[in-house]
C-alpha cells in the first residue's frame, strides 16, 4: 500500500475528490468533513497511519469507504497519469492538472517540490530541445527556459578562464554537463533569473553545485546522481522542484491544445535537424567550417522551440542572443543582437574590471553590469549611487570603446524560424559578428537578402524549414 501517496492525495484533493468518489459508493457525504484542510487531514492520517495492518478495516468500520481506499490503489500505485496542480498560469486559474489522455502513464516523475503549470511548460519543451541537442551533436547539452522560451541552451564544450569567470563557476571543477549549463545560464543572466532547467544527461554533484548557487525554479533531467540529488532537495527550504523525465518516451504522433473551448490538433513535430538541413548554400561564399555547421544546427533547434518570431545568435556551442515572440522578425534580430553584444561586452576589460562591494547579491551584481555596459549607465554611476555598487568609481564606458570591442567578436552564427524579408537583418547581424546565416528562404526579397549577405561575405544556407512554435 503507498500510505504516503494516500496522505498526500487526501491532503490535496480532500473534500472535492472524497465526495466525489463517496458518491460512486452513495455514501453520506458528512464522514468526509473531517478531510476539508490540510491541517485536520493531517491529524486523521496520523490516526489512520497508528490503524497499522488494520488500516483497511478501518476504513470499512469507521468511515465505509474501503473500496475507494482500494480505487486510490489501484489508479495510482500502477498507472500515475495525472497530476494535480495548485493552479493554470495565474491563481484564479483552477482546477489545474496534468494528465495523459489515452491513461497511460506519465513519463515524469517528481522527486521534489510541487511543479506548476508554467514551470512543466518549461519542463516539457527544454527537455525536447536539450534531447535532441544531444543527437545533434553527440554532447551533452543544458537549457535555460523561462515562459515557455529558452534564455539560453548550449552543450558541454570546455570553458575559457574568462568564460568561467563570467558565469562564476568558481570552487566548481566542471564536467562536460555542468560547463553546459554555465554556458546556457551564463548567457543572458537577466532572462535566466529564476529558470527552469532542462539536462540532456544525469545530473552530476559538479553541475548540482553549480545551480545550487542560483534562483532557479527547478529542473529536468533522465537521472540524478545520488549526491546532485541530496543537494538540488536542499535549495528553497527543501522546496525545490526536482522532475525525473523517461528517456525513452514517445509522444504520440497527433497532439492537441484548446483555444476558448475550441480544440485544435496537428502532428507532433518530430522534424530531425541536423546538418543535412544546411545544403543549399546560396550565397557566392559557400565555405562553413565544422565549428559554424554545429552552431548553425544549435541554433535551429533551439528555434523550434522558442516562441515565434524567433532569431537565434550561437557562437562556440552555446547560444548568446535569442530573441523570441516579436511580431517584427528584424525587431527579433536586434533584441537578440543585443543580448549577443551584452554577453561580449561582459568579456571587456572594462567589465572584468568592475570592483564590486563586498557582500553584493548575485542578482544586484547581475542588473549592475547590464546597466553599466547599456546606455543608462548613470542609474550606476551618478554620484551617491555608484558608492552602493561598486568600491571605486568606474569609467564611463562609452560608446566608441564599446563598439571597437564590439568588432572584436567574430564567428558568430545567426539562424532564424522563418525567412528574412528584408536585408536589414543581415545588416543588424553582421554588428555582432555573424559569418553564417541559416534560414528558410522563401521570401519575394531572397534576391536583396542574398545581395547584403554577399555584400560582407557571409555564407548563408536555405533551410527551406519554417520553425513556427507556439
Amino acid at each position: 500500500m503507498n500510505l504516503q501517496f494516500l496522505q498526500n492525495e487526501i491532503i490535496a484533493q480532500a473534500e472535492g475528490n472524497l465526495r466525489r468518489l463517496l458518491a460512486i459508493k452513495q455514501i453520506k457525504v458528512r464522514s468526509t468533513r473531517i478531510f476539508t484542510s490540510g491541517a485536520r487531514a493531517k491529524s486523521v492520517w496520523s490516526k489512520l497511519k497508528s490503524a497499522g495492518s488494520v488500516l483497511s478495516e478501518y476504513f470499512q468500520k469507521k468511515l465505509q469507504i474501503h473500496a475507494i481506499y482500494y480505487f486510490h490503489i489501484l489508479k495510482y500505485s500502477k498507472l500515475m497519469n495525472e497530476l494535480q496542480l495548485k493552479y493554470g498560469c495565474n491563481p484564479n486559474q483552477k482546477p489545474a492538472r496534468v494528465f495523459m489522455e489515452d491513461g497511460t502513464d506519465l513519463p515524469i516523475t517528481v522527486l521534489n517540490g510541487k511543479p506548476g503549470y508554467i514551470n512543466l511548460l518549461d519542463a516539457l519543451n527544454g527537455w525536447q530541445l536539450v534531447k535532441e541537442l544531444k543527437e545533434a551533436t553527440g554532447l551533452p547539452a543544458a537549457t535555460s527556459f523561462k515562459h515557455v522560451s529558452p534564455a539560453g541552451a548550449a552543450v558541454g564544450k570546455p570553458l575559457s578562464d574568462t568564460l568561467k569567470k563570467i558565469y562564476f563557476t568558481d570552487g566548481v571543477e566542471l564536467s562536460p554537463l555542468a560547463s553546459a549549463y554555465a554556458r546556457a545560464r551564463g548567457a543572458d543572466r537577466m532572462s535566466s533569473f529564476g529558470d527552469f532547467i532542462s539536462l540532456s544527461d544525469e545530473c552530476d554533484e559538479a553541475t548540482a553545485l553549480l545551480i545550487k548557487k542560483e534562483v532557479s525554479d527547478g529542473i529536468i533531467a533522465p537521472g540524478y546522481s545520488e549526491k546532485a540529488l541530496e543537494i538540488l532537495k536542499a535549495k528553497k527550504n527543501g522546496n525545490y522542484c526536482v522532475i525525473q523525465i523517461d528517456s525513452d518516451y514517445v509522444p504520440a504522433a497527433l497532439e492537441k491544445k484548446q483555444v476558448f473551448g475550441v480544440t485544435f490538433e496537428q502532428g507532433h513535430n518530430f522534424l530531425k535537424i541536423d546538418e543535412s538541413c544546411l545544403s543549399n548554400i546560396v550565397t557566392k561564399n559557400k565555405n562553413m567550417s565544422e565549428e559554424d555547421r554545429m552552431n548553425l544546427v544549435i541554433s535551429l533547434i533551439i528555434l523550434k522551440y522558442t516562441q515565434s518570431n524567433s532569431v537565434c545568435y550561437v557562437k562556440d556551442g552555446q547560444a548568446i542572443g535569442i530573441g523570441a515572440g516579436q511580431q517584427s522578425r528584424v525587431h527579433c534580430t536586434r533584441l537578440a543582437g543585443q543580448k549577443a553584444d551584452n554577453w561580449w561586452l561582459r568579456q571587456s576589460p572594462q567589465v572584468l574590471g568592475l570592483e564590486f562591494v563586498d557582500g553584493i547579491k548575485r542578482a544586484d551584481r547581475d542588473n549592475t553590469i547590464d546597466v553599466y555596459i547599456g546606455e543608462e549607465y548613470e542609474d550606476v554611476l551618478a554620484e551617491g549611487k555608484w558608492q552602493k555598487f561598486f568600491k571605486t568609481k568606474p569609467a564611463v564606458f562609452t560608446r566608441e570603446e564599446k563598439r571597437a570591442w564590439l568588432d572584436k567578436n567574430t564567428d558568430v552564427a545567426i539562424g532564424s524560424d522563418a525567412f528574412f524579408p528584408f536585408g536589414d537583418n543581415i545588416e543588424r547581424a553582421r554588428k555582432s559578428g555573424v559569418t553564417v546565416v541559416a534560414q528558410p528562404g522563401g521570401s519575394v526579397r531572397d534576391d536583396q537578402v542574398i545581395q547584403t549577405a554577399d555584400t560582407y561575405g557571409m555564407a548563408m544556407a536555405f533551410t527551406g524549414i519554417r520553425l513556427f512554435h507556439h
